[in-house]
């Protein structure tokens, strides 16, 4: 028996299809729903755009005409970014949910978050590096140092590192980490001034050459888990059975780990700490395609850009003369998500 074929029969929530056409169907949709949703990232926001001008401003661009100018310089970028960053935010909180066997984790839980937004401050507080490129690298080994010590946490005392020790280990690193970030942005104005947007995450003001810059990174760490996706079946029905099936657990999990240290570094160096993404996306698309982690990898790909361009579009909205960045709209969004989560009698299982 397969893994695949062993999470196929274990009991899933009832009433939700489960066959390959449903799952290819919905997966249909779901691009279909992200399609439309990229236009309405360029043409919805403080000034709504025609069709006709966005196809104009494309095709037949003019410097002269402020239409074009807010679309090619101000949107289009954006939009990039949310479609770069947004598979980065979930496929991380994927892929630390079946890591850590917990549904309800994700990278700010965990404290990922936290690492790479601290040694970023650092790096612009002490080291004056205000350019992304520059602390980009100082997110990653903040991301990835974090992921080493909460796993390293959860293991101490003996025995193996449950999802409840991880999510309190990971709590608790991102508590001291916050309090230090905060003391040094308060402790040093310049850092404050260039850290005051990015620190509450935001997807406007990058240059598309930035972001190409950043897409390899995202696009290793997306094909890293995807090709874990298999090994992570195996893994959640036990180590034991995992390494009878012949996965080799040690590796498994050096490659997820770095995976996750590329994702959430880059996605936070790149945007600011978003929350919620990685938690609220995969948990939701369990719901519909069961356990196996091929499709959850495949559905949280492109919900999570779907969710985190409509939220920087209610963003945009809301305030259409100042803007209410991403990272708060996913809060406000997230926090309610997570209440009835927590109030669901059977949590969609990994």
């Amino acid at each position: 028996m397969t893994a695949a074929r062993a999470l196929e029969e274990r009991a899933a929530p009832s009433g939700v299809a489960r066959s390959g056409a449903f799952r290819l169907a919905g997966l249909g949709v779901a691009t279909a729903v992200l399609a439309v949703v990229v236009m309405l990232s360029v043409g919805v926001g403080a000034r709504a755009i025609a069709l006709p001008t966005i196809w104009d401003a494309l095709w037949a661009y003019d410097h002269t005409i402020d239409e074009h100018v807010i679309i090619l310089e101000l949107r289009v970028p954006r939009t990039v970014v949310g479609l770069v960053v947004g598979p980065a935010l979930g496929m991380c909180g994927a892929l630390i949910q079946a890591y850590t066997r917990n549904p309800l984790a994700d990278p700010g839980i965990l404290g990922v978050n936290a690492g790479a937004t601290f040694a970023v401050t650092m790096a612009v507080g002490f080291l004056g590096i205000a350019a992304p490129l520059g602390y980009v690298w100082f997110a990653l080994l903040g991301a990835g140092a974090v992921t080493i010590l909460v796993y390293a946490l959860g293991a101490v005392g003996g025995g193996k590192a449950t999802p409840a020790k991880l999510t309190l280990a990971g709590v608790a690193i991102s508590a001291v980490l916050g309090g230090l970030t905060t003391a040094i942005v308060l402790g040093n104005r310049d850092a404050f001034d260039d850290l005051r947007f990015w620190g509450v995450g935001s997807i406007g003001g990058r240059q598309l050459d930035i972001v190409f810059s950043f897409a390899p990174l995202v696009l290793f760490g997306l094909l890293l888990g995807l090709g874990a996706a298999r090994a992570l079946n195996a893994l959640a029905l036990g180590d034991e059975l995992a390494a009878s099936l012949g996965v080799r657990t040690g590796r498994v999990r050096i490659i997820v780990i770095i995976a996750v240290t590329l994702l959430a570094g880059t996605a936070t160096a790149l945007t600011g700490p978003i929350g919620f993404v990685g938690l609220m996306v995969p948990h939701v698309v369990r719901w519909f395609v069961g356990p196996d982690q091929r499709w959850i990898f495949a559905y949280t790909f492109v919900v999570s850009p779907i969710l985190l361009l409509l939220s920087d579009i209610l963003g945009r909205v809301i305030l259409p003369s100042g803007e209410l960045r991403v990272g708060l709209v996913t809060a406000v969004i997230g926090a309610p998500v997570l209440i009835l989560l927590a109030r669901r009698r059977v949590v969609s299982g990994l």
